[in-house]
């Protein structure tokens, strides 16, 4: 999948991943940019110490297994 594409989901699905983390701002997301390990970042940073990589990890396959975006 190409950059332009992944940028185009990316936008559709901004506001599941709100619904999914709620601690995520709009900034976060802007940040991000469809890109993967940019949102595992992200929602560390916001977790913080509740959840290791790992887990976070996981759950960001989870939740993309459903969605098809990485």
């Amino acid at each position: 999948m190409n950059a332009d594409t992944i940028k185009g989901k990316w936008n559709q699905l901004k506001g599941e991943a709100k619904k999914q983390w709620g601690n995520l701002t709009d900034d976060d997301l802007l940040k991000v940019e469809g890109n993967r390990d940019k949102f595992v970042g992200v929602l560390q940073e916001r977790y913080g110490q509740a959840k290791s990589k790992g887990d976070v990890e996981r759950e960001v396959d989870t939740w993309n297994e459903q969605r098809k975006l990485w």
